[in-house]
């Protein structure tokens, strides 16, 4: 039992390695801050042009949907990290783990806002039409608020799915937070700071299933 506390639950490694795990959180965080606001817009985009009457505008969207809906987000962000500079493009780290989330990302979110936008009655477009307005102000005054509180359990779950992703940024080297616990334990050979990290995951995301939770009793009430 001893070897287990040491090995799993050193207070002393935790306090040694909570600096470099704090900083780690800060690009955590940095990550999530770029990839959720340019994953809703993309997904935005994509699921408006998915339900567009115009039959090319369409296709193109379903079909990026459902291709980064199926590559798994690990294989995408090796490939663009350590793919593309066999065609000569070499990006940082940081900017491949940005553009591989945001593809994966887009992908739900515009299935997401795509079942959010057709669960809006058809009848509220139009009544706001027949007043005047513009299909872009129909969309961002009538039809996107309803929308988004139809599926907003969905878009907070896909967030925090998001949050739970950027642990997989350890592959090219980000210094997020994993990547840190997995820096100290690989020097201390002990697994508490990979315990410090889980911990401080449990508590960000924790409230944020709760909230989850409350939205979809409002919602089902």
């Amino acid at each position: 039992m001893d070897a287990i506390v040491q090995q799993f639950f050193n207070f002393e490694i935790m306090g040694k390695a909570l600096p470099l795990v704090l900083q780690g959180l800060l690009m955590t965080l940095l990550i999530c801050c770029v990839v959720i606001p340019l994953g809703l817009l993309g997904g935005l985009l994509a699921a408006l042009g998915s339900i567009s009457e115009r039959a090319l505008l369409r296709w193109v969207c379903i079909v990026f949907v459902d291709l980064f809906r199926a590559l798994p987000p690990l294989v995408l962000l090796i490939f663009i990290y350590a793919g593309l500079p066999f065609a000569g493009l070499r990006i940082s780290p940081f900017a491949a783990v940005v553009v591989g989330f945001f593809l994966n990302n887009s992908a739900y979110f515009a299935e997401i806002l795509r079942a959010g936008l057709l669960s809006v009655p058809k009848g509220q477009e139009e009544a706001a039409r027949s007043t005047g307005m513009t299909g872009v102000q129909t969309l961002i005054s009538v039809t996107l608020p309803q929308a988004v509180r139809n599926v907003l359990p969905d878009l907070l779950s896909n967030g925090v799915e998001i949050v739970k992703l950027t642990s997989i940024a350890s592959v090219v080297s980000l210094g997020e937070m994993l990547h840190a616990a997995g820096l100290v334990r690989s020097l201390t050979y002990n697994a508490s700071p990979l315990v410090l990290a889980a911990g401080i995951y449990l508590a960000l995301l924790w409230p944020a299933i709760r909230v989850i939770a409350y939205y979809e009793r409002r919602i089902a009430s």
